[in-house]
């Protein structure tokens, strides 16, 4: 996904997030946060955390999978013409007497493959003839 001024602007307004650091750019070329100087706007680390819920929804929906839990953390800005591309990866699986569980390791790379966002993910498959007992 790309990001731009336009996705952060709507993103502020689906979340009433209206933080300056996110909008206003001449804010953020004066402004410095501890040691770390964006110089231009970021987009809301939630973006990140939406991206990958709706991957996450788009790949168990169809398999009768339930997310269940998603736990994420920010270690790089975002911002304005960067490319965003979320990856899940199973790292365990926990069968139960109603189904099965997946553990997935979760994260979001930008354009220079760099890694913006990590965290990890579990989803519930009930028992189906994709699980059967």
């Amino acid at each position: 996904m790309e990001i731009t001024r336009e996705t952060i602007r709507e993103f502020a307004e689906a979340s009433l997030d209206f933080n300056p650091l996110h909008l206003d750019s001449d804010y953020m070329s004066k402004q410095e946060f501890g040691k770390t100087k964006f110089n231009e706007v970021i987009a809301h680390g939630m973006t990140n955390f939406a991206l990958i819920t709706r991957m996450m929804t788009d790949w168990l929906w169809p398999h009768g999978g339930i997310h269940r839990r998603l736990e994420t953390r920010w270690l790089k800005p975002v911002y304005s013409g960067d490319r965003v591309t979320p990856k899940a990866v199973v790292s365990k699986k926990i069968k139960t007497e109603k189904g099965q569980w997946v553990l997935f390791n979760i994260e979001v790379r930008n354009q220079k493959d760099i890694l913006v966002s990590s965290g990890e993910a579990t989803a519930e498959f009930p028992v189906s003839k994709l699980f059967p007992q």
